[in-house]
């Protein structure tokens, strides 16, 4: 790896002066008593009782100021951050020297000593020994501190968010925030997976390469296996292998994965996202309303500790019951055009942009209705909304309402002006799932996103008898985004993916 500019050559120097003076650098082995949290607490409680407390701790270095032949340092672990104090007496003219010469911020050290209170009043470790565990040959875009009327500010030279994406390790690594932002994703699924568990779902996984895709309206990514010949899909969803399993026997299943969409790149989309899936036998679309309200509630609860959030400047209340509208209602209200009085897709597409909308030439009838939802209805609904009954022809897995064909028992919920799942009385006739692939490949051309491939297999399962469903869908990272306040599916998925930098 050559070095890049002259900070990189002066380390390299660094890392060879060390090797030729007979450290080893990058040691196979450390030896760690206490993360420094540990160190911290029981220290504390020690000096309850009077007792002392020995420890060996590693981190990264993240500030150091010498002082003569004392020095002080911070060094952080996943688990927090603890100052070190070392003193010539303690670990040797050669080692400290080493310490002053040869060590830079963003080094990882391994420090054995005894803890002690600084005059300050700061939980410390007295270094004794100490070694280098693995050099840094680039420097960190450390965060820089200044005291501002008395208190501790941190500020980052890492402006450039774009770099932040591309190298989400220095981001880690210099934003404690940006960590604690992903430990947060990690409670939203842990939650998750708790309250399923607790309501009698099982946990199973399903085929992410598929020989037909399913389950959603997107355009897939294509693969090929070179010893079966044959060309395979990254999955866009779990939902017709989920419901296979209710065909056997399981009552209530779920599964948090990755799907992947061959679409555009958004602050809402990435070609790669982290979905949760449920389908419970003998529920439907209304059970799943309570269901998923139920849901959203309890995890608020365990990852924020109320079911008050605030997204983008807005007090949002999460707790049941959230406000139910028709889609054909909503649509109304917000965009003023009924689209049952405009049944095709030319006197659709008339009105609309009789109203200033959006309505490319060529859309079908059912884009133009999802159109109107987006750019109408999606972006006023703040507090938690479940917008409800589907025209038939957008909506090819759910069951038709008894009153109304032409309207399915599906629903979509939005929080904050975003679509975060969507979920259906699941259709479970055959004959009628069979004529509605037909019909689906018939209206949209084959290289149609929306398309629907026939899956036979599934309609062969479906054969067997499926019981009475419904089903759920939502995107992690959207909810990870409200629970975290971030405008953005970028900040908080880890790699995100972006254009190539050629």
């Amino acid at each position: 790896m050559e070095p890049q500019n002259d900070v990189e050559r002066e380390r390299l120097a660094k890392l060879n002066r060390l090797i030729k003076a007979g450290v080893e650098p990058y040691p196979a082995r450390v030896k760690r008593t206490h993360t420094t949290a540990e160190a911290i607490a029981a220290f504390e409680a020690a000096e309850k009782g009077g007792g002392a407390v020995e420890a060996c701790v590693t981190g990264r270095l993240k500030s150091f100021r010498a002082m003569g032949k004392s020095s002080f340092g911070h060094i952080e672990d996943g688990a927090g951050r603890l100052q070190l104090y070392w003193r010539v007496n303690d670990v040797g003219p050669a080692s400290y020297d080493t310490l002053l010469r040869d060590i830079d911020l963003g080094d990882f050290i391994e420090a054995q000593g005894y803890m002690f209170r600084t005059k300050t009043g700061e939980s410390s470790l007295h270094v004794q020994s100490w070694r280098v565990i693995a050099k840094a040959i680039k420097p960190l875009p450390i965060a820089k501190e200044q005291v501002v009327d008395g208190q501790v500010v941190r500020y980052s030279e890492f402006a450039d968010t774009e770099l932040r994406y591309r190298e989400r390790y220095a981001d880690l690594a210099v934003h404690p925030e940006v960590r604690d932002l992903f430990m947060t994703r990690a409670r939203v699924v842990s939650a998750l997976r708790r309250f399923l568990d607790g309501k009698g779902f099982l946990e199973v996984e399903t085929p992410i390469l598929q020989p037909i895709y399913g389950g959603a309206a997107a355009r897939p990514f294509v693969t090929h296996h070179n010893q079966l010949r044959q060309d395979l899909y990254l999955r866009i969803s779990f939902e017709l292998y989920l419901k296979r399993l209710l065909v056997g026997g399981y009552d209530r299943v779920y599964e948090i994965g990755r799907d992947f969409r061959n679409e555009g790149v958004s602050f809402k989309h990435n070609p790669e996202f982290t979905q949760l899936e449920f389908y419970a036998a003998y529920l439907d679309y209304n059970d799943v309303m309570r269901l998923t309200e139920e849901m959203v509630a309890f995890v608020a609860q365990e990852v924020k500790g109320t079911t008050r959030i605030t997204y983008q400047g807005n007090e949002i209340e999460l707790s049941p019951p959230w406000q139910r509208l028709t889609l054909r209602e909503a649509i109304r209200r917000h965009g003023e055009i009924d689209y049952v009085e405009h049944p095709n897709a030319e006197s659709l597409r008339k009105a609309i942009l009789a109203i200033g909308g959006h309505a490319p030439e060529g859309s079908t009838w059912g884009k133009l209705v999802d159109g109107l939802l987006g750019d109408y209805v999606e972006p006023r609904l703040i507090q938690p909304t479940f917008i409800t009954d589907y025209p038939r022809d957008i909506s090819p897995l759910a069951k038709r309402k008894p009153e109304d064909p032409t309207h399915v028992e599906r629903f979509e919920f939005f929080i904050g002006g975003l679509e975060c799942g969507n979920a259906f009385s699941e259709l479970n006739d055959p004959l009628d799932q069979e004529a509605r692939f037909i019909e689906m490949a018939q209206l949209y051309k084959a290289d149609d996103e929306e398309a629907h491939p026939m899956d036979e297999d599934y309609l062969n399962a479906m054969s067997y008898g499926m019981p009475p469903c419904g089903g759920f869908g939502t995107g992690v990272d959207r909810l990870t985004m409200l629970f975290t306040d971030k405008s953005t599916i970028r900040e908080v998925v880890l790699f995100p993916h972006l254009r190539s930098r050629d």
